[in-house]
């Protein structure tokens, strides 16, 4: 028995690429990237599965940096209005 292949995570995602993509049949890429049809198959169907959690994630993340942003400018603004409040006090405009 042969030694088992090991694809890369790029000829992974690349081969169902152009299976989704439809510009040859299944039995046409595996024969041209030595896969078997069911693989191309499989790998197709994890890829159409996760999709929609790519543009989850894009969206987690940028909530998540608006909410450290806001987070930031409310810590800024608390930090100010110590400053004016102290300035005010110093001038005698706070009495």
């Amino acid at each position: 028995m042969g030694e088992r292949r090991r694809d890369s995570a790029e000829f992974k995602a690349k081969v169902p690429l152009d299976a989704i993509r439809a510009e040859r049949t299944v039995n046409e890429l595996a024969g041209l990237y030595q896969v078997h049809p069911s693989q191309i198959a499989e790998w197709k169907r994890r890829i159409l599965e996760r999709v929609a959690e790519l543009f989850a994630k894009d969206r987690q993340k940028l909530q998540k940096s608006d909410e450290d942003l806001k987070a930031q400018l409310c810590e800024q603004v608390g930090q100010l209005k110590v400053e004016l409040d102290s300035l005010k006090e110093k001038s005698g405009l706070l009495a």
